[in-house]
């Protein structure tokens, strides 16, 4: 069954092949001034249009083989010191990103904004973090963290935001689904990675997280009532 496919993998493979050729990366036709400005230009209309950071091989694919990644970066970022938003590396890769001071203005506006974080509710917002400092973790263990039930909806609102995906199988009894933060995480949050985490010290000092249950001050944070089919 497989052999008539294997054609079109040839064809499917020299295509893409003659695409890259058609593509110059190494641009040695131009001075080196004119070939460093047209890779940078290219390297920020890569992040600009892409919906999530882009990694290194990524814009590796758009210059030259030996052009430095890193200060095409730190040139664009000098370019950008006086604009309104900037280059950050987040989640393994670098995204376009407005700079903080101007939160208020945006927010101000009402002007529909892309990308970021979408609105939790406290539950919600509650849950994420849990799983984000306890990962990975089951939905019966983020019960008992918070002394009430954790929804399957709830589960499922966040992985439908892309902030969870399942984790490996649990070694407890029924073998239940865990659940781990995305990158997607790391980049609607402004982290490179879950080390860039408050520490987790901190937030019991505080009282908002506890490795044996949520603090006083959270049980206000209701989830809407679900019925549970075991």
């Amino acid at each position: 069954m497989a052999e008539p496919d294997a054609p079109n993998k040839t064809r499917t493979s020299r295509t893409k092949d003659a695409s890259e050729r058609l593509f110059d990366r190494e641009l040695a036709d131009l001075p080196p001034e004119l070939r460093w400005r047209e890779w940078m230009l290219r390297v920020e209309a890569v992040i600009f249009a892409a919906a999530e950071p882009v990694g290194r091989e990524t814009l590796s694919r758009v210059v030259g083989k030996d052009c430095s990644i890193d200060l095409l970066i730190d040139d664009l970022r000098a370019e950008l010191r006086d604009r309104p938003y900037e280059i950050v590396f987040v989640a393994g890769g670098w995204q376009h990103r407005t700079r903080s001071r101007f939160a208020d203005s945006i927010r101000a506006s009402q002007a529909p904004t892309r990308g970021g974080a979408p609105a939790l509710s406290d539950f919600e917002a509650m849950v994420l973090m849990a799983v984000a400092y306890f990962q990975p973790i089951t939905r019966g263990d983020l019960s008992k963290i918070f002394g009430k039930e954790v929804s399957r909806d709830t589960i499922a609102s966040l992985r439908g935001a892309n902030f969870l995906a399942s984790g490996p199988r649990s070694p407890t009894p029924g073998a239940p689904y865990t659940y781990v933060t995305t990158k997607h995480f790391l980049s609607a949050f402004g982290m490179e990675t879950l080390r860039d985490l408050p520490d987790i010290e901190a937030l019991e000092d505080a009282g908002l997280l506890s490795r044996n249950g949520v603090a006083r001050e959270l049980d206000t944070a209701e989830e809407p009532e679900q019925e549970e089919d075991g």
